[in-house]
């Protein structure tokens, strides 16, 4: 017989009994989420008050580290509060608004690198139709459509949940999952099963896609020119490259996670691994551009000066 009880919360059960670690753990990822939200502010400053990057490659830039600030912080203030939790509830208004933020920002994690990859295609294949094509007004477009896309997947797939009825509300992760949130559904149709997998396909699979293609492109041209142009192209897209790699082994970690039981893996490190994506991506990005990337880093040296100067 079903269980036919409102349910109004769901259980993080993840969290389990964190015992006297927890002022410890909560230390390390108040530090954490902390240097997070102050690497991606420093870029997104030193590129909005230095007129010289305002250019495709950095507006797009600017937008990932916004991004990065907004998935963050849609993880770690409620991881937060879950760690002084004696029951570790979170209600179903604030679990759906995590997913909504969590699965918009990975959303445009993934459009805003293929818009970066298309960039660097433009740069690299098209030198002198650059200005032409990948102007000031076509990149802020391009920005907008990369957020409204991702609220409208993300809306057609929440669709499948918000009318579900729950008859459990046991959730085994540290946040709200798509998947294991329709598991608790007390019925549930193949659209409902699949729906977080189109959602994956029209945010991940199609923005790999189009990066594919861009790099491949890239490469054909490197393949035909200067040493010179080579390593300025290597310059400019390894940090793409990496943040690339880097998403995906993370999209991979929570797909298994959530999908399948991997007994055989310590509770701890499952759950670090489920947040992988939110772990590491944040800081990934910031340090990535910001110390590889040389007008970047020029451009932070003087914002460093002039701040001494005003100061002293």
């Amino acid at each position: 017989m079903e269980n036919t009880t409102k349910i109004w919360s769901f259980v993080l059960a993840a969290y389990g009994n964190i015992g006297e670690l927890k002022n410890l753990y909560f230390s390390i990822m108040l530090l954490w989420y902390l240097s997070i939200c102050a690497a991606n502010t420093v870029l997104i400053v030193v590129i909005y008050v230095d007129r010289r990057l305002h250019e495709p490659m950095y507006i797009l830039l600017c937008n990932l580290s916004v991004n990065e600030i907004v998935g963050s912080t849609s993880l770690y203030p409620l991881m937060l509060s879950q760690m002084f939790s004696d029951t570790h509830e979170v209600t179903l208004p604030w679990c759906f608004l995590q997913m909504c933020f969590i699965y918009i920002s990975a959303s445009v994690e993934f459009c805003s690198l293929a818009a970066m990859a298309y960039d660097r295609h433009v740069s690299i294949c098209y030198p002198l139709r650059y200005n032409i094509i990948m102007n000031t007004g076509k990149v802020v477009s391009i920005v907008l459509v990369i957020w409204m896309y991702s609220i409208f997947s993300f809306i057609f797939s929440f669709s499948f949940i918000i009318s579900l009825k729950f008859c459990g509300n046991i959730i085994d992760k540290v946040f709200c999952d798509h998947h294991l949130v329709i598991k608790l559904a007390c019925s549930i149709s193949t659209p409902n099963n699949i729906s977080d997998l189109l959602f994956a396909f029209v945010t991940i699979v199609i923005p790999f896609s189009l990066i594919l293609v861009s790099y491949m492109k890239i490469l054909t041209v490197c393949l035909n020119t200067s040493i010179e142009n080579k390593q300025k192209a290597v310059t400019t897209c390894t940090p793409q490259i990496v943040s690339v790699s880097n998403l995906f082994v993370g999209c991979i970690f929570h797909f298994v996670d959530s999908r399948f039981h991997v007994a055989q893996v310590p509770d701890k490190i499952r759950i670090i691994l489920s947040v992988y994506l939110l772990l590491c991506q944040p800081i990934v990005t910031p340090f990535m551009y910001g110390f590889n990337l040389p007008k970047i880093r020029h451009s932070f040296k003087r914002f460093l000066v002039d701040r001494k100067q005003m100061f002293f």
